[in-house]
């Protein structure tokens, strides 16, 4: 079977980002129509380009093309820049506030997905009739069903109820293009077979840069957390469905299930940035825990991730919510460590910069990995190894993609960045299986010596068991479940932090999307405490017209509004576009 190293997602020579009309239109329009023959899918060099365009899709630290004039054409990626989250504070209100906050017109987010799963259906159909061997057809059939089931996912997880497709449509299949959507869950029953069928039948056992069966399984494991935790918490009042204790069941053993395999064939590295400041494409393939990602080389195919995070654009910093939810060296929380918890830093009055190493020295070692030593913001600027002098919403900054061995350009110049990205890997994978386990409550301390705890012991951090966690029962406990999945959820949210937008996600499926109202928790727009330098104490910076805004206490406050829940951003509202080519597609409630 043929294979090929795939850099970014721009698998195949002028292959480029094509806008989509609606879904019903590009339903009656074929776009492949004219290979769309039995003698084209007879010849496996042409299902496998077909295949191949599946990686455009695939965002991970996002695209840009040295032959493409404009930086920003590919657009941006999944990690960081996805900043409606407790996670970070965004530098604009459009990238603090909801997502949507009107009814558009028409919407990628709707349409993308059904493009490519139009593609998919192309090769599933032309599967049936080739004269490949059986094995073949259904390695080349198993990839369509996985990526129909990563694009479906994606649409249910924003829009609940949405069309499954299953057959190829052309302008005369009224009955489909017209029908109401498909129930939800039913769906995802939908997503689950094909998910199982890739598993089944992808030839490729494993392949860092190729579809295969492990990482089908992971996509799997992903997909079934969301849906087993969410099934579990949902309700019918804000997501039009009642919680599912027997479907939660059900979907949680089959993350495990997905799991189990994974944790047998992949190690972790030793350190937690080689997941994501590797260059070398060689060199990220043999990163021991990545099982997918996208190999990114200089000149060929770039990115503009680290970028953003070390040059003059203000950086979109960590926010006070998430720095406070790191354990301390003791292994507890802020409110219980016997540790120094101040979270004041040490002033340098001669060079005007706030040092927060002592904060960094006493925490789990991955937030000295993510942020800086020191914080900065207007007046107080500070510059990472030779890069442009930084500010940050949140007076923290972002070093985790930041491979400062790089030469400057390719780190700090837009579009010139090559660090390849993951988008599955095996911490991810030692997250889900935990928090499986622990919502079926059947978790172990064999479970957490298997994975949480090879997790805390890359931290830094001492071992935990069953009973340690259960018992830790910390004050800022906010979600309504008991200390052993609130200590689940907090070691995910420091491992995997900024990465692939899992946060926003997370907040969705545990039914807890009001954290993210300001007006409720504060602390999702503060930042470092800058109570004890002259930004503080002298009015003068305060009353400037590029002032640093702090709260009362002196913290810095990187708000720009406020950003009020309501039960309807469980939903985005489905294009009024669809609406009105479909009477029977109903808008989502509050919208």
């Amino acid at each position: 079977m043929k294979k090929s190293i795939i850099f970014g997602s721009l698998a195949l020579a002028g292959i480029a980002f094509t806008g989509c009309d609606d879904f019903l239109d590009d339903n009656r329009n074929p776009l492949t129509s004219e290979v769309n023959t039995p003698a084209f899918w007879n010849n496996e060099t042409n299902v496998q380009n077909e295949a191949n365009l599946f990686y455009n899709s695939i965002i991970g630290y996002g695209n840009y093309c040295s032959r493409v004039s404009s930086t920003t054409t590919s657009g941006q990626g999944e990690f960081y820049f996805k900043t409606l989250s407790d996670d970070q504070v965004g530098r604009t209100w459009g990238l603090q506030n909801w997502a949507n906050t009107n009814v558009p017109a028409s919407a990628a987010s709707w349409s993308d997905p059904y493009y490519n799963i139009r593609q998919a259906m192309y090769i599933i159909e032309g599967m049936k009739t080739s004269t490949l061997d059986e094995a073949t057809k259904n390695h080349y059939t198993a990839i369509a069903r996985l990526n129909r089931a990563l694009q479906t996912f994606d649409l249910v997880k924003k829009y609940g109820n949405v069309f499954w497709v299953d057959q190829l449509l052309t302008i005369n299949d009224d009955g489909f293009l017209y029908s109401a959507p498909t129930d939800r869950d039913i769906v995802m029953d939908n997503v689950l077979a094909d998910l199982d069928f890739a598993i089944a039948n992808i030839k490729n056992e494993s392949g860092k840069f190729e579809f295969s069966k492990d990482m089908a399984r992971a996509a799997k494991a992903e997909i079934c957390l969301f849906e087993g935790t969410y099934c579990k918490y949902r309700t019918e009042a804000e997501n039009g469905k009642k919680a599912d204790e027997t479907r939660a069941k059900k979907y949680l053993e089959e993350c495990v299930k997905a799991c189990e395999p994974l944790m047998t064939r992949y190690t972790l590295t030793p350190n937690y940035l080689d997941i994501y400041q590797t260059t070398d494409v060689g060199a990220f393939g043999k990163v021991s825990e990545i099982i997918f990602g996208k190999a990114f080389k200089v000149n060929i195919m770039m990115h503009q991730l680290v970028a953003y995070t070390c040059s003059s654009t203000e950086i979109m910093g960590i926010s006070k919510d998430a720095f406070d939810s790191y354990l301390f060296k003791d292994g507890k929380p802020l409110a219980l460590t016997s540790c120094d918890k101040t979270d004041l830093g040490v002033l340098n009055t001669v060079d005007s910069v706030l040092s927060i190493q002592n904060l960094l020295d006493v925490r789990d070692e991955r937030l000295a990995k993510t942020t800086d030593p020191y914080a900065y913001v207007n007046h107080l600027k500070w510059s990472r190894a030779g890069a442009a002098e930084m500010v940050s919403t949140t007076g923290y900054g972002v070093a985790k993609y930041d491979n400062i061995t790089v030469p400057l350009y390719n780190r700090q110049t837009i579009g010139q960045n090559y660090t390849c990205g993951p988008i599955y890997w095996l911490s991810a994978v030692y997250c889900e299986f935990a928090e499986a386990k622990a919502e079926l409550g059947t978790l172990s301390d064999a479970d957490l010596n298997n994975s949480l705890n090879k997790l805390y012991e890359r931290a830094g951090l001492p071992a935990q068991t069953v009973a340690s966690l259960s018992s830790m029962n910390d004050p800022a406990n906010n979600m309504g479940v008991n200390s052993l999945i609130w200590e689940v959820r907090r070691c995910r949210r420091c491992e995997l932090i900024m990465d692939r937008d899992f946060r926003y996600w997370d907040l969705i499926r545990w039914h807890q999307l009001d954290k993210l109202d300001n007006t409720r928790y504060p602390n999702v727009f503060l930042g470092a405490n800058f109570s004890n330098t002259f930004l503080f104490t002298e009015d003068k910076f305060i009353n400037e017209e590029d002032a640093v805004k702090l709260n009362s206490e002196g913290y810095k406050d990187g708000g720009l509004g406020d950003r009020v829940y309501d039960k309807k951003y469980y939903f985005y509202p489905i294009p009024s576009g669809q609406i009105a080519l479909n009477d029977k597609i109903k808008q989502n409630p509050g919208w």
